[in-house]
């Protein structure tokens, strides 16, 4: 355990850092199972558009790298495109 004020301070701010990241990436996942599990092409694309937007938000925080949340939002359109043929 830590013993100088700062390191108990950085303690308490890593362990809240953690649970807000775990949350946002929980949530981001269950966003993207939103959209592959829609069976309907309107289901999809209001699934796409909030998965689309905690993507850019995560990329945003450095929650993800950019690159990672584009391929995502890549992959998860062309569901969307599949399903409303």
């Amino acid at each position: 355990m830590p013993q100088i004020e700062s390191a108990k301070k950085a303690m308490r701010q890593g362990r809240a850092r953690h649970e807000r990241n775990r949350a946002q990436s929980s949530a981001l996942r269950t966003a993207l199972k939103r959209v592959r599990a829609a069976t309907t092409a309107e289901q999809a694309g209001t699934a796409y558009t909030i998965a689309a937007r905690l993507l850019d938000r995560a990329a945003r925080k450095n929650l993800i790298h950019a690159n990672t949340a584009a391929r995502h939002k890549s992959r998860l359109a062309a569901v969307v495109r599949k399903l409303s043929k």
